[in-house]
């Protein structure tokens, strides 16, 4: 099968398409999780500010509103980092990548000496399911089996160890509340996750193992994030040695070459519109999946502009202008009841100067974010000083 070259623009305008960024869908909260296959959720907000940008007609409540009925749950899966899914997804993606939440205890082995593991699973589980527990419940409990471990030790051999979810009202709109933990399997009441393969390491500290058939969920991804390399896939699920996956899957599956070399794999029907086809401007989340779910971002992120989103440990809210990566924004709403009536002020700081077409979809985009997520009105949007 011939392997077609294709631009870093076609690849960001088919990525795009597949991210509900070029046209806002009308799906439901819950199918655009399923179809994004989750979202980063660190943070409460993020989540909503991903679905505003991608969704047409979404309102907070709808996601707030399914995470309440235990049809979205906040997990840590991909990348080790809390993420929204599906109750479905969280069964399937956990296992995913177990065993590589199992290798970051090596990180932690000093803390962890002498700390049976398969002991502290079955201490946590059923602590975690007579009622959700904050973190440092968990770190109490443990620590009286094991006094000499480290405390933040035993915390992430818990989660690590367990799939464990953040139970409501924790990442609900407006009302969430601190941390407090119990089981996938429990709060979902859905059958135990299936383990990993055969070939797994029965003890979590002890290094690699053999993960579960990661065909589908490349599929599924490509579907959502791709043409991709996998490099590309393996920076977003935070796994390791899937090439012969794709080798599997390549029948299946068209080739093109970026202009870098790199062969991208693809779903033969997924859309590819052209390069040239419009990408009004869209408002993203602090930890948005566009620009973390690719080992080569050059597709959204121009090379000028690599890690402008980020300072330290913070990520900020970015916006997209022609497709690309092109500002940050801040939405300040006001706190106390003489001060709601000055209302919201939503600031744009971009990295170059814009053109006053540009800036003016962009002010029409930035007062539809600000009116999805109910921010006190009146809402100002203003722009702050460009970022050069």
């Amino acid at each position: 099968m011939t392997t077609k070259p294709i631009t870093a623009r076609a690849l960001g305008r088919a990525t795009l398409e597949r991210q509900l960024l070029l046209r806002r869908s009308p799906l439901e909260p819950e199918d655009a999780v399923a179809h994004l296959l989750g979202l980063q959720a660190q943070e409460v907000r993020p989540p909503y500010l991903a679905l505003a940008a991608r969704l047409d007609g979404f309102t907070p409540a709808g996601l707030s509103d399914a995470l309440a009925a235990r049809r979205v749950a906040r997990i840590v899966t991909l990348r080790s980092t809390i993420h929204l899914h599906t109750a479905e997804d969280c069964m399937t993606l956990r296992p995913l990548v177990q065993p590589a939440r199992e290798r970051e205890l090596h990180l932690f082995r000093k803390g962890l000496d002498g700390v049976d593991l398969t002991r502290l699973a079955a201490l946590t589980r059923p602590y975690v399911e007579e009622e959700p527990r904050t973190p440092k419940e968990i770190r109490d409990l443990l620590g009286v089996h094991w006094p000499d471990a480290d405390p933040q030790a035993l915390s992430v051999a818990a989660r690590a160890c367990l799939p464990l979810v953040q139970a409501t009202p924790r990442g609900l709109w407006r009302r969430s509340g601190g941390v407090r933990l119990t089981t996938a399997e429990h709060w979902l009441g859905l059958p135990t996750a299936p383990a990993p393969g055969p070939d797994a390491a029965s003890d979590p500290a002890s290094g690699p193992g053999t993960i579960p058939d990661p065909d589908d969920t490349i599929l599924r991804y490509l579907g959502a994030f791709g043409p991709a390399s996998v490099k590309d896939f393996q920076q977003w699920a935070g796994l390791t040695r899937t090439k012969d996956a794709f080798e599997r899957l390549r029948p299946r599956l068209v080739t093109f070459r970026d202009e870098h070399g790199a062969e991208l794999f693809d779903l033969p029907d997924a859309p590819r519109p052209d390069a040239d086809t419009p990408a009004p401007p869209r408002l993203l989340a602090e930890f948005d999946n566009l620009l973390l779910s690719h080992a080569d971002r050059t597709r959204v992120v121009a090379e000028a502009d690599r890690g402008r989103n980020w300072q330290a440990n913070t990520a900020y809210a970015t916006f997209l202008v022609d497709g690309m990566l092109a500002g940050l924004w801040t939405l300040k709403e006001p706190k106390g009841v003489k001060a709601r009536a000055a209302g919201s002020v939503l600031t744009l700081e971009p990295f170059r100067t814009l053109a006053r077409a540009r800036r003016e979809e962009l002010v029409a985009e930035a007062e539809r974010t600000a009116a999805v997520l109910e921010a006190p009105g009146p809402v100002t949007v203003d722009f702050g000083t460009v970022r050069t």
